[in-house]
């Protein structure tokens, strides 16, 4: 489907990346918002409450994080496309929803403008130190996708994106942003409606009595079933059957569990994304995602300029993580660095993943600003050695 003319703000404006990703939420199709202003997330709900009376959305503030997601899920269920935001705290009290909207396999987009952190943190400043917990803040075993945009331009593209992600997988998407995509302020291009391509709900097409909420064959994401139309059926956060209904057992968990894992990791060539520059022949593979990955270029530049044989992935999916891509790599470079606002969360991962093929480094930052070049580039000569 295409998204809707009158809902779309064609052509070129000056955006924020926070408000991009409003427009992008807008576009995509997305009609019910529950959050609790947080900064610095809050210009997201801020410009949804505006622009949602004017094309039928609705708009909620709740009382609190908890509520919020819990809201969404809700929302999603009854029929509706819906979102959140948040950043740090909220993010770790929509944590035990965000695992309830993955066991009941609900889609919907949470937004994470992440902060400094731990706790209350640097409310105003930037820090990507929210990675790990976006893979596993949830108790459980589960696969998540997480999208990371790196501009005001990939904040609405990303938006349409995760809303499709999460229709066609039948589960919560997130995009991990920062304070700084999320306050920078950049041209951003909107195309026209019929140049927007949405994922609609797939609903079944078994007659009422026929069809249950969770139909696994082992082969496809089942299928869901709208309300009002005669359907029944009880969809929970236990560990269930195909009608939805509790069974508490351990074949009934595998089931439930191979299903939450095996769609994520069965199609992870279709839904990783990624950036590669002047990999081919690299000695040295520089890795990084949001603001970080342009941070990153003025250091990987002045390190080809030295004659260094450099290379860059910027990750736009980081969740689930590039593993095959890394290990292809690993076995052909001296050397794999990483380069992230926190000290060493997403590393871990492209450190496991080169399995001892090649020397491993992360560019470490507590957060509060982005790296200096040269502290990168600093690295990149540290590893040469």
């Amino acid at each position: 489907m295409k998204a809707k003319p009158e809902n779309v703000l064609t052509g070129s404006h000056y955006l924020d990346g926070n408000h991009a990703s409003a427009e992008g939420a807008i576009a995509a199709g997305c009609r019910f918002f529950g959050g609790y202003p947080i900064t610095p997330s809050t210009e997201i709900a801020e410009r949804i409450s505006q622009r949602f009376p004017r094309i039928g959305g609705i708009f909620v503030q709740m009382e609190d994080e908890l509520a919020s997601m819990a809201a969404i899920l809700g929302a999603s269920n009854g029929g509706v496309k819906s979102m959140s935001c948040t950043s740090g705290p909220g993010f770790s009290l929509m944590m035990e929803n965000f695992g309830l909207g993955i066991m009941m396999e609900t889609p919907c987009v949470l937004v994470n403008v992440q902060r400094g952190g731990p706790s209350t943190g640097l409310p105003t400043l930037p820090g990507q130190a929210d990675m790990m917990q976006a893979r596993w803040g949830s108790h459980g075993d589960y696969e998540v996708i997480a999208l990371a945009p790196d501009s005001p331009q990939e904040s609405f593209e990303l938006t349409i994106h995760a809303f499709n992600l999460s229709e066609k997988y039948r589960m919560p998407v997130l995009i991990m942003t920062d304070e700084c995509v999320g306050h920078m302020t950049e041209k951003v291009v909107i195309p026209s409606a019929d140049e927007i391509d949405l994922v609609e709900r797939k609903y079944t097409d078994k007659k009422p009595g026929e069809a249950w909420p969770y139909e696994w064959n082992g082969k496809s994401i089942p299928p869901m079933l709208p309300v009002g139309k005669g359907y029944k059926f009880h969809i929970t956060g236990l560990t269930h059957d195909e009608k939805g209904y509790p069974v508490i057992n351990a074949e009934a968990q595998e089931k439930n569990v191979r299903q939450l894992i095996d769609k994520v990791k069965k199609n992870a060539d279709d839904i990783i994304w990624l950036e590669e520059w002047d990999t081919d022949g690299a000695d040295i593979i520089v890795m990084s995602y949001g603001i970080s990955s342009r941070v990153a270029r003025p250091a990987i530049a002045k390190a080809r300029a030295d004659g260094i044989k450099i290379g860059q992935i910027r990750m736009i999916t980081v969740w689930p993580f590039p593993e095959k891509r890394i290990r292809e790599l690993a076995g052909k470079v001296k050397a794999m660095v990483m380069v992230e606002l926190n000290h060493g969360q997403v590393y871990l991962e492209m450190d496991r993943c080169a399995a001892g093929q090649c020397v491993t480094a992360v560019v470490g930052h507590s957060g509060g600003t982005v790296h200096k070049p040269d502290d990168i580039y600093k690295v990149i000569k540290d590893v040469v050695k």
